[in-house]
């Protein structure tokens, strides 16, 4: 209110405004007072209650006891000071805004549940869409929220776990004890009990869901669906009539929940469930064990496979392979063969509880079965890059989804947005680009390894979201492009209905399928500490993970039958006939005055302006009158390049045998796009990651487009000319290589052969550039070998495996968030020290005689013979001069690696007669590794070296 009326009397440039405060104690609160105006905050209410914490005699005798630090009191206070700061830069870091000063008065927030009156005064031009509280109902709850003077301690209102007659959660133990005697589920069933558990168990029992569903139906108001009801246009019909659940349930899909952060148990029972459903179950984002892909055959009379013997319950014909295979910023198990065994492929543009950051999963939980399939590293945590790292604008989302629609035309592309204000608008883009499915999230739920801090205030209600999403579509004609899939908090059969109504054609369920597997509610996921084994990586407490796929596939039957009873009180017989009919919703004049809050709360004139589609429901379906989930896009023109190499009958044939050699020249230009991604995708549709033995090698003259070897496989790629943006994202193996043509008059160490994001997510190969990388080289990478001769700012970020050097100048913030890999630095001038980012990677000179000289040399020598590299040649030319001029980087995981901890030779110690690589593969698939030579001889022992070992 001061900062606009400052602003209408024109005078704010001339004025600060401080905020002395005892109501704010947690980042959220800090952005709000400093985004709608305050240059500066003085919480003392929350630096008196650290004074007082600090005097507590238990923490002085914890600080005594070594289980605390031993600070002072002012320390504890810099130390709340600097973690609000800290939350602060997170928040601005989501949002994409660089500095405080833009943030300050940016205003850049939605309010829900305040009336115009409110806004008006205090958060002026602000989007409020419902309605809400008053001035001085907000002064009532204020009140009423002010401890006596008889409390001896401050409340705790159970905003974050719960607490008995404080904030009410809707997942919470209770709830999960009323779903498992509904579908039969007795957590003490695991072990040596378990066949005489089950056998004593009465089963599912729709009574009890009965049960279950009536204590949602009469919980406290908590969701925007609460305040609506059904209101028909037709009488009600038997039940009889309405479509069978089986029809209803291939609607339903499960939440992206990672492998590792569930169980193996857990993510494998879900999937199998799902299958049986015919719905889609979705992988995440960690990968998937190929293994899964297989369907079962040997499954005995008790239900158990030894293909997966950790698992109980099964049946033939199960199959654990996830029907969405999630492709995330952090690209964690994005291989080819993971993208051709998918049968929808999902972009991760947001995580419903957290927008704006990656997904995180703790160190604890990064076993090694988990880190094998992230190529990451045990016991290190894992945090994905914000997704604006590789997705700068809805052009390279579009690029993004034309690369997955190359490697896998027979797959879907389905892209998960946020609920927020302008989804519409970002929707509508969105569908151009070429999605297929657009899912909007909710801000509920992917709380289970999020920091405290990111699971509040975040993604909005999907109620608001998806209902934009639709109405844009729709008004903008695009509505039969794409399928909505809606999710977040969606429990049972009401809410599903209701979302249809809104627009919604697919349903998410998430933590409440992990609830019918066996979950709890303990909210312990982060501390990989989960009684039952649902969220653990420790064998001893997957061993007590109780679920089957039944005890699933029952759960979602309940909720089918219940929509089928929606369905029949509604009067129609058909799911699809009420899907955006906004119209038979109404208010629920009950539940708004329940309590003071909703009172003026008003929804439905945001629900009533939405497009009437009663009698047009053309839209329901693609061109042609087919079902939209029936096909898929298909990349036009932009491919044709592709199509014709992977076409090519002598390309075929070497695929086809899986061995031999071909090699084939084209003339290429910047309208090819992800060149070699349609060849990738057959050779892992043929052999997989790992069986293909034959030798390809295309050469190319010319300007490649972008994502030039996108997911590549096997293949050798050079370009002789330059190439685009995202050179290499995702490459698994094979080699590209990138040279300027012969007639070049430029120096090429000087000049610019490739753009940004080259060897994003890449997980192998080998890359090599006669020229300088522009921004973000090597991000996520986590096992190529690549050389480039300089590159723009944040070289090497999130990089978790792999080495990269680099034989010329970068820009700034090198190695940001990097946990694994070895970078090895040109650096003349002395300017690493500067651009490099020091909160996690450390430094070291390269030593005459160590390990590191003879794995960066061999490198460069590679790089010259493969690229004719000038650059590298003056270099090798005075090597022990241009030694001394190299740096190391490395992150702690790495420390104790030979390239890293030896600085130079010793005769007799045999830990330095080790393995080290110089290239990501051999010629046969295996990895590449350089050896000693006897007697501390740096020439490489003739009876281990062979002429291919280095290509």
């Amino acid at each position: 209110a001061v900062h606009h009326a400052l602003i209408e009397a024109g005078v704010r440039m001339d004025t600060g405004i401080v905020v002395e405060t005892g109501a704010a104690w947690s980042t959220h609160q800090f952005a709000c007072l400093v985004g709608y105006g305050a240059h500066a905050v003085h919480p003392y209410m929350a630096l008196e209650t650290v004074k007082q914490w600090w005097n507590l005699e238990t923490t002085q005798k914890k600080m005594d006891a070594g289980r605390l630090p031993k600070i002072s009191v002012e320390q504890a206070q810099a130390n709340f000071k600097s973690s609000i700061e800290g939350g602060l830069l997170k928040i601005l870091s989501k949002i994409g805004i660089s500095l405080l000063s833009s943030y300050h008065g940016a205003q850049i927030f939605e309010v829900i549940g305040l009336q115009k009156s409110v806004i008006d005064v205090a958060f002026k031009g602000t989007t409020s869409r419902i309605g809400g509280m008053t001035l001085s109902e907000i002064a009532m709850e204020t009140a009423a929220m002010i401890p006596n003077e008889s409390t001896e301690k401050l409340i705790n209102y159970g905003f974050y776990k719960p607490v008995a007659r404080q904030e009410y959660h809707a997942n919470s133990g209770e709830l999960a004890k009323m779903l498992h005697k509904a579908i039969g589920l007795d957590k003490t069933a695991v072990g040596d009990k378990r066949e005489e558990k089950n056998a004593q168990n009465p089963g599912k029992n729709a009574a009890n869901y009965d049960i279950f569903k009536k204590s949602l139906n009469e919980a406290p108001l908590a969701n925007i669906r609460d305040l609506v009801d059904f209101s028909s246009d037709r009488k009600p019909i038997s039940i009889d009539e309405v479509e069978p659940i089986e029809k209803i349930m291939k609607r339903f899909c499960t939440g992206a929940m990672s492998l590792g952060a569930l169980s193996r148990e857990a993510h494998e029972t879900l999937a199998i469930a799902m299958n049986r459903i015919g719905g889609k179950s979705n992988s995440g984002e960690g990968g998937e064990d190929v293994v899964r892909s297989k369907t079962l055959d040997n499954v005995d009379k008790n239900g158990h496979s030894s293909t997966f013997p950790h698992l109980h319950g099964l049946k033939n014909g199960d199959t654990s392979n996830s029907f969405v295979h999630q492709i995330a910023s952090g690209r964690f198990g994005v291989t080819p063969e993971y993208l051709v065994t998918a049968k929808q492929l999902e972009i991760k543009m947001a995580q419903g509880a957290k927008p704006g950051e990656g997904g995180q999963l703790p160190g604890p939980k990064v076993s090694e079965y988990i880190a094998g399939l992230r190529a990451s590293k045990q016991g290190v945590t894992l945090i994905s890059p914000p997704p604006h790292h590789d997705i700068y604008s809805i052009e390279d989302l579009a690029q993004l989804i034309h690369d997955l629609h190359a490697v896998n035309e027979k797959a879907g592309v389905s892209v998960k947005l946020v609920s927020s204000i302008g989804i519409g608008t970002v929707a509508c883009g969105v569908s151009k680009a070429g999605a297929d499915v657009i899912q909007i999230s909710g801000g509920d739920g992917g709380t289970g390894a999020s920091p405290l801090s990111s699971i509040k205030h975040c993604g909005g209600p999907w109620e608001l979201g998806l209902t934009e999403a639709h109405s844009a579509l729709t008004i903008n004609g695009l509505r039969e492009r794409v399928t909505l899939r809606v999710d977040g908090g969606i429990r049972h059969g009401r809410d599903v209905v209701m979302a249809a109504l809104m627009g919604g054609e697919e349903f998410g369920f998430g933590t409440i399928a992990m609830i019918a597997e066996g979950c709890i509610m303990a909210r312990v996921c982060h501390l990989n500490t989960c009684p039952v084994g649902v969220t653990s990586q420790k064998e001893e407490l997957r061993k007590k993970f109780p679920g089957t796929p039944e005890h699933v596939v029952d759960y979602f039957q309940f909720v089918a039958m219940e929509i089928r009873e929606l369905l029949a009180h509604l009067g129609y017989k058909n799911f699809e006939d009420i899907i955006g009919r906004t119209d038979l919703l109404a208010e629920d004049k009950i539940n708004n005055n329940r309590i003071l809050k909703s009172k003026a709360v008003d929804v439905m004139p945001f629900f009533e302006s939405v497009p009437n589609t009663e009698h047009d429901r053309d839209w329901l379906y693609a061109e042609g009158g087919v079902r939209k989930d029936s096909i898929v896009h298909i990349n036009q023109a932009s491919s044709d390049l592709d199509r014709k190499i992977s076409s090519d009958p002598d390309v075929k044939k070497v695929i086809e045998a899986g061995e031999g050699s071909v090699s084939k020249t084209f003339i290429i230009k910047n309208t090819d796009r992800s060149v070699g991604a349609m060849l990738s995708g057959d050779i892992a549709r043929a052999h997989g990651n790992k069986g293909f033995k034959g030798d390809i090698d295309i050469t190319f003259e010319g300007s490649a487009g972008q994502a030039f070897g996108a997911w590549n496989l096997a293949s050798n790629l050079k370009v002789i000319g330059e190439a685009n943006d995202y050179v290499g994202k995702g490459i698994h193996s094979g080699s590209i290589i990138i040279t300027p043509p012969p007639e070049h008059k430029f120096t090429s160490s000087e000049a610019s052969i490739v753009g940004n994001a080259c060897l994003y997510g890449a997980t192998g190969g080998d890359f090599h550039a006669n020229g300088r990388a522009g921004e973000r080289f090597c991000v996520r990478n986590s096992g190529a070998f690549a050389v480039v001769e300089g590159t723009g700012d944040h070289a090497l970020e999130y990089m978790t495996g792999g080495v990269a050097v680099i034989l010329g100048s970068t820009g700034r913030n090198i190695g940001a968030g990097m946990t694994g890999g070895i970078g090895y630095f040109y650096d003349p001038d002395n300017m690493i020290d500067g651009n490099l980012n020091k909160e996690i990677v450390s430094k070291q000179s390269v030593s005459s005689g160590s390990t590191a000289e003879v794995q960066l040399r061999k490198i460069i020598e590679r790089h010259v013979e493969l690229t004719s590299s000038s650059r590298g040649r003056e270099i090798l030319a005075d090597w022990d001069v241009a030694l001394t001029k190299f740096v190391q980087i490395y992150p702690p995981s790495e420390s104790k690696s030979i390239v890293v901890a030896d600085t130079g030779v010793t005769v007799d110690n045999d830990d330095l007669n080790p393995k080290f690589r110089v290239s990501s593969g051999s010629f046969d698939g295996d990895e590449c590794f350089l050896t000693y030579g006897e007697g501390g001889d740096w020439n490489l022992a003739t009876d281990v070296q062979t002429q291919h070992c280095a290509d």
